[in-house]
């Protein structure tokens, strides 16, 4: 998986159809979305949007605005990749007899993953960490023979002090 140009993040009013309304916005206006995750935040009424997308400068600048003006949004801001944190989680079912498991175990390990799942022929690993590390995971156990895999798309905020808060850019 490529790394996204641009990540944006939201704050949303937490309520049926918001997500349905972000996402027609950006499938009416022809914009890609690499990776979409939504939870709520600290207040269950409002969730954090974490939207990864491909495209220019020009492009960011157009989904800010119309994101913006969408009633549902409370807040939105593009995330600088060098200073922000982002992560990803993943769960991957190997093929994994008696022979290749310890093989298999050996590069979970390597990666600071967890085994979380074992039967006679698979292994289920869970990885956290940024978009190259899972690809890297990915890319060593894909010779054993991946049966399944699952990726949350990225979830991101920034380093340090600064917030996406309540108070942010949304206009009256």
């Amino acid at each position: 998986m490529k790394q996204p140009a641009h990540v944006v993040s939201a704050l949303v009013e937490n309520r049926a159809g918001t997500l349905s309304r972000i996402s027609g916005l950006f499938a009416r206006r022809g914009f890609n979305i690499d990776s979409l995750t939504v939870g709520e935040t600290e207040d269950s009424a409002i969730s954090r949007m974490t939207i990864a997308v491909s495209g220019d400068d020009a492009v960011l600048e157009q989904i800010v605005k119309q994101l913006e003006k969408l009633v549902d949004v409370i807040s939105v801001r593009e995330l600088e990749f060098s200073s922000c944190l982002r992560r990803e989680i993943m769960l991957v079912k190997v093929k994994a007899d008696q022979k290749n498991r310890p093989s298999v175990i050996q590069v979970a390990g390597i990666f600071r993953s967890r085994v979380v799942d074992v039967s006679a022929s698979t292994i289920t690993i869970e990885a956290t960490g940024g978009m190259e590390k899972l690809d890297g995971l990915i890319m060593l156990l894909s010779p054993y023979g991946i049966l399944e895999l699952a990726r949350t798309g990225m979830v991101a905020l920034e380093r340090g002090e600064r917030v996406l808060s309540l108070e942010g850019n949304k206009k009256p």
